[in-house]
């Protein structure tokens, strides 16, 4: 307790009030000394700081159990904004074409550039990205069942390539991050603030200055999926543009310069419908009968695909930075270059050029002994070059192989496909090729069902393949796609399609294209390895599938072997004693999974 003392009005303690005698001297805590610290009154009976420590000694705490479980599972999650990006593992699944998969590696090149781990185990991964095609349903079909697996199990998800591109509204797509073909060059953004919890959708024509521009860069890092070959897009899209004209000779035209979805009707009566990002819908709908075209990356106007949707129209990258890239590629360790696009053969008719100049460019930097692989060209634009082509296709550091599709051998079923060639056209350009290039593998696609083919469409198209016995054939189902003129129109029976594409399959099995080649000495590259793991894949100069034994001394080089047995679509060949193993290659290649394009 403390008392006032009467004198200076100041406080003592009352235990300091002890009774003492009249001859003894009032102790310290007296009215006349004044306290500059409580402490200051302890007097030498209290104990001392030692003392007290000394006795902390002697107590023993009481161990009392934790619930870490129930500590655990109530410990609050940071907010998402706290999620520190670029350390999570990414999973990326790529469906499609070759432009597709080129699109993959630059996309995993640059997460990997910027910090995340890319990863091949999908269980593992933190996000799933990926990236899709929208040629066939069965295509789509396994993105959007990869899209429901992610969502059970969690996984953060990042949706490319064209499907989200061509159609982003559809409900299975709502409220999921979507990155377009022309914005791969920012996927780093978006699976950054996908990772953080937020939904964003990068789907716009990009613009420097007011002008449109095409894809991304093709000095972006990236992650070859295979390091020995490089996929080279020669062509990228801008934004597409629609023109309709009616019989009065009016012409309307729409751009798309914003993400939109659009719909339209071929019946009498015509509507058209499209709807932007900000969900503002235009209709416009007319009574007369119209006529209505696009552009697209290939030039062509089929009905039936979809691909022009999501690529747009067609910009050619400059021919000096796809010869910077491919002496890049060569540099670190490529041995096969392979040109890529939506239609090769279109490449340059925007910016003045064509494909043979292009062609003519690369090969004086390709080492000696590496390849060169043209993509796909639809007859129309290769018609134009086919003297230099043949020349080309004959170069000892070009492969003599060419995929042209013809889709039909009826006239009328082209013309309802809107192919722009007859079937004339195409056997002009593959007896040409086959006069001028000896050997030359000329592959192509059919389509079975379309709608309106009949029984003789059919026949013709039989006719056409027991002819000129494809070595590689692409024997496709007719899908409708929504949103081509195709779906629209009167299908081919389900059961009638099916069994073409069997009758069809079973000519193109029986014949064996490669049983003349035993015996021959071929110089072969190899560059991969089969998928039963057996042997390695090589390739002669017809790009022809060689088996050959798994030295990892062969990886990556030239060898010569000896033809011994020969498949449907494939022929083996044993190592010539003594031979001599040489690589194209003017530097190691990296590594599987180094990024490549990365400054040193």
């Amino acid at each position: 307790m403390l008392e006032r003392c009467p004198a200076r009005g100041r406080f003592i303690f009352q235990e300091d009030l002890r009774p003492i005698s009249d001859n003894q001297e009032m102790p310290s805590a007296s009215c006349d000394v004044l306290l500059d610290d409580i402490e200051d009154i302890i007097s030498q009976e209290d104990s001392k700081p030692q003392d007290r420590h000394f006795s902390r000694k002697h107590v023993f705490p009481k161990v009392r159990r934790r619930n870490t479980q129930k500590y655990l599972q109530e410990e609050p999650r940071p907010p998402s904004d706290s999620t520190i990006p670029g350390i999570q593992k990414i999973w990326i699944r790529t469906w499609g074409c070759s432009h597709n998969n080129s699109d993959g590696e630059y996309m995993a090149g640059q997460l990997a550039a910027y910090g995340y781990k890319i990863t091949e185990n999908a269980s593992d991964a933190d996000l799933w990205l990926l990236n899709s095609c929208t040629v066939k349903n069965p295509a789509e079909d396994h993105f959007r069942n990869s899209i429901k697996k992610a969502q059970e199990e969690n996984k953060k998800v990042v949706l490319a390539g064209c499907v989200p591109q061509a159609q982003p509204r559809q409900d299975y797509l709502k409220g999921l991050s979507v990155i377009g073909v022309q914005q791969i060059d920012r996927v780093v953004e978006v699976v950054e603030e996908t990772i953080k919890g937020h939904s964003v959708r990068l789907l716009g024509q990009k613009k420097d200055n007011g002008k449109r521009l095409g894809g991304a860069r093709l000095d972006l890092p990236k992650i070859r999926k295979n390091p020995l070959i490089e996929i080279l897009s020669i062509n990228t899209g801008l934004d597409m543009e629609y023109t309709w004209s009616t019989e009065l000779g009016i012409q309307y035209t729409w751009s798309t310069e914003l993400d939109m979805e659009y719909t339209w009707s071929t019946e009498l009566d015509m509507e058209y419908t499209w709807s932007t990002e900000l969900d503002i819908q235009y209709t416009w709908s007319a009574e007369l009968d119209m006529e209505y075209t696009w552009s697209a990356e290939c030039l062509n106007a089929c009905t039936y695909c979809k691909t022009k949707h999501a690529r747009g129209n067609l910009a050619s990258y400059p021919i000096d930075e796809l010869v910077e890239r491919a002496k890049q590629s060569f540099q670190e360790g490529v041995c096969e270059l392979w040109l890529t696009s939506e239609d090769t053969g279109a490449y340059g008719r925007d910016i003045g050029t064509d494909l043979p100049t292009l062609l003519w460019k690369l090969v004086e930097v390709i080492p000696e002994g590496a390849m060169l692989r043209l993509g796909m060209t639809n007859p129309p634009y290769i018609l134009e070059h086919l003297e230099e082509m043949a020349k080309i296709l004959t170069h000892p550091r070009v492969y003599s192989f060419l995929h042209i599709p013809v889709q039909s051998a009826s006239d009328s079923v082209l013309m309802d496909m809107k192919r722009e060639y007859c079937v004339a056209d195409f056997k002009r350009v593959v007896d040409f090729l086959k006069e001028k290039v000896p050997g030359i593998t000329i592959a192509t696609d059919i389509i079975c069902g379309f709608p309106g083919e009949t029984d003789q469409d059919f026949q013709e198209t039989v006719k056409l393949v027991e002819e000129y016995k494809f070595p590689s054939l692409f024997i496709n189902q007719f899908y409708p796609r929504p949103g081509t003129p195709a779906a629209k129109a009167e299908q081919v029976p389900a059961h009638v399609k099916k069994q073409r594409t069997k009758d069809l399959s079973r000519v193109f099995h029986s014949y064996n294209p490669y049983d003349h080649k035993i015996g021959e000495r071929q110089q072969v590259l190899v560059t991969e390895e089969s998928f039963d793991c057996k042997f390695y894949v090589a390739h002669n100069r017809f790009y022809e599938q060689v088996l050959v034994p798994k030295n990892p001394a062969f990886m990556g080089k030239m060898v010569e072997v000896d033809i011994y047995e020969s498949g449907k679509h494939f022929l083996k060949g044993q190592p010539v004693s003594e031979t001599r193993v040489y690589t194209p290659s003017i530097s190691k290649p990296l590594a599987k999974g180094e990024v490549s394009g990365l400054t040193k």
